[in-house]
């Protein structure tokens, strides 16, 4: 006998599906397709991590472990995030979660309250609206506009603060844009922020990944690190997605909180990937593996950028993480448009620019952590396409 109630959430049922996905499925079943779609390394996890994990499996290491993370993988996450002039004590400040998406939706869960309104940087990562509508809060988008190459600016997060604001979330290096925020950028956004007594969850995972220019983390500037909770992880710039390790830093009220939930939840993080995450930040050659992935995307960059000017389409040069972000509103077709047809007629997935907000409508996202081989053969099929169009 069937049943006319629905017992599903009302937020969990409006929550659209993710846009990455959708041409992601697409483009794994449609032969012959390529993709700039995932952000994802192709560099396989260094081999001396994926030693140590397995030595591990073999010394028969499968237990719980502390839910806040090993003492080892807290202390080296520590020492590590000094690197950015960050100060943070392995006990009671730093959280070994489950990939730095954990720690975004654990950080709002701890900070807000139903009705507490959570400013949010967009274009933004797909899961940001999602977890802040999850924990009952409610997003306020902040647009950032190609020409501050996506930076955000004191005037625009001024202009989006109410008596309801109480965390402001920001991600730079950004995904999608590529954008970066300079010292002297945050210095700016400091002073509304201590002025206006918002929090700040800051959301790191690239900062390896700066072209030319040194990451800066707002959480560094003076007055800022009892408002501030950092995320950082392994995924990217150690290229291990699959491992699932994320670091969250912060004061201790924030992390006691955080870890409450945690271990309500998850428990703790897997153990086998708390050993290759330890393996990859105490490793004497961890920076110069690191240098050598990011000279790598800095040439697929640059010639992914030069691609697209040539094809007469207008482009914002990437300072960090590892995507480029075309406008395509010269074609006359929406970001949704575009995808599909290009898609459908030369076979090349790339993400539609709505995926990560309404601001971001008539642009595309386009990774490069792919072989230079397929970026080029992609760039190719893409001009075919574009040259239809008058973009004059």
């Amino acid at each position: 006998m069937g049943t006319s109630k629905s017992y599903l959430s009302k937020v969990v049922k409006e929550m659209p599906d993710s846009g990455i996905k959708d041409f992601f499925d697409i483009a794994n079943t449609m032969e012959g397709a390529l993709s700039l779609g995932v952000g994802e390394p192709d560099f396989p996890t260094p081999e001396h991590v994926r030693e140590a994990a397995i030595a591990s499996i073999k010394r028969g290491e499968t237990k719980y472990t502390d839910n806040r993370g090993t003492v080892e993988l807290r202390a080296a996450a520590a020492e590590y995030l000094e690197k950015f002039e960050l100060h943070y004590d392995r006990e009671d400040e730093i959280l070994i979660t489950m990939g730095a998406s954990e720690g975004i939706d654990l950080a709002l869960r701890a900070l807000v309250d139903p009705g507490d309104e959570v400013l949010v940087v967009e274009p933004c990562y797909v899961s940001y609206i999602p977890c802040v509508e999850l924990c009952g809060g409610v997003p306020v988008s902040i647009p950032l506009k190609a020409e501050n190459k996506f930076r955000l600016t004191k005037e625009e997060l001024e202009e989006k603060i109410t008596d309801k604001t109480k965390v402001l979330l920001i991600s730079f290096p950004n995904n999608p844009t590529g954008a970066i925020m300079e010292k002297e950028d945050l210095e700016a956004i400091r002073e509304v922020v201590i002025a206006h007594d918002i929090f700040v969850i800051t959301d790191e995972i690239y900062a390896e990944l700066t072209y030319g220019k040194k990451h800066a983390s707002i959480a560094a500037l003076p007055d800022m690190y009892e408002r501030c909770v950092v995320l950082n992880g392994f995924s990217k710039a150690f290229a291990m997605t699959g491992w699932r390790m994320g670091i969250a830093a912060g004061p201790a009220e924030v992390i006691f909180h955080m870890n409450k939930i945690h271990q309500f939840t998850t428990m703790s993080a897997g153990t086998t990937s708390q050993v290759a995450a330890l393996e990859a930040l105490t490793s004497p050659v961890r920076d110069e593996e690191i240098e050598v992935m990011r000279k790598e995307y800095d040439e697929r960059r640059k010639i992914m950028v030069d691609g697209f000017q040539n094809m007469g389409l207008d482009v914002t040069e990437p300072e960090g993480a590892f995507y480029v972000f075309p406008s395509v509103k010269k074609t006359g077709l929406t970001s949704m448009e575009f995808c599909n047809r290009l898609l459908q007629e030369q076979k090349v997935a790339v993400i539609p620019g709505d995926a990560f907000g309404n601001c971001a409508k008539g642009y595309i996202r386009c990774s490069y952590a792919y072989s230079k081989d397929i970026i080029r053969q992609c760039l190719d099929k893409i001009a075919v396409f574009v040259s239809r169009f008058d973009l004059k």
